[in-house]
């Protein structure tokens, strides 16, 4: 792999976060799993690249994403710094629709989509999970915003939600949340040795524990609630200037045998 530019930021959205505001370019980057579409905001002499996950126009369900493609395109354009927001669901009654989760790690329950960069055409290489999300960026995020820390999340595959019998599973396991798109997306970053942090927000209870689902409108209100203060949460920190490649174990976590 051959990357360059100099060291540049990005933003991952899911549902609903798409607008970031300022003076704002649009870039379609080739990549060999297909052309990637993001946006670039110039401000401070810094720029952010806003990528919207699931496509512009929403069109890729969860386990269609191209997570590969995404993560490709970012590591190539010379971003070293990766924030993401993920809708979730909670399996846990003190964890509520509109509250906002630091992720910590992860249960991966996902079953068919395309998992690695390394598949041996560059011989066997191992990625250490003993740090999922950045200790550093993570760092950043509680010393700027009230948030529930050490949160365990669970991906499955989708489009479909789980069963109630699932969700009872997951939360005995110790899930505390469920959602569908941040596996592989964690892992690629890692294999990219890109920093990688993950905020999740809470926008339904899971099966099983309510008698009324969410339906698709109360989602999609509660992530564009709180999309305006997660996005300038992330600029603030990234326009601070302080972020350093040397703070973590990022870059250090592939393991060639």
């Amino acid at each position: 792999m051959i990357f360059g530019g100099n060291m540049k930021y990005a933003i991952i959205g899911g549902t609903g976060v798409y607008s970031l505001g300022g003076n704002v370019k649009e870039v379609s980057l080739e990549t060999p799993y297909g052309i990637i579409d993001f946006s670039i905001m110039e401000k401070d002499d810094k720029e952010i690249i806003f990528l919207p996950r699931h496509g512009k126009d929403h069109s890729r369900p969860p386990h269609l994403v191209n997570y590969l493609g995404n993560m490709w395109a970012l590591k190539e354009y010379g971003v070293e710094f990766v924030f993401s927001t993920v809708a979730v669901g909670s399996t846990r009654s003190d964890i509520v629709p509109g509250d906002l989760v630091l992720l910590r790690d992860f249960l991966d329950f996902t079953k068919s989509r395309p998992m690695t960069f390394y598949d041996g055409s560059s011989g066997v290489v191992h990625v250490s999970m003993k740090e999922p999300y950045c200790s550093m960026l993570c760092d950043k995020i509680l010393k700027t915003i009230n948030l529930r820390d050490d949160t365990i999340y669970v991906c499955t595959e989708g489009p479909r939600f789980e069963t109630a019998a699932e969700i009872s599973f997951y939360r005995q396991i110790g899930g505390d949340v469920v959602g569908m798109t941040n596996v592989p997306e964690v892992v690629l970053a890692k294999e990219l040795s890109m920093c990688y942090c993950a905020v999740g927000v809470v926008t339904n209870m899971c099966t099983g524990l309510v008698n009324v689902e969410a339906t698709g409108s109360e989602i999609i209100a509660i992530v564009k609630d709180r999309k305006e203060e997660l996005t300038n949460l992330f600029v603030d920190i990234i326009l601070k200037g302080d972020l350093v490649t040397d703070a973590c174990s990022c870059r250090s976590s592939l393991i060639r045998v």
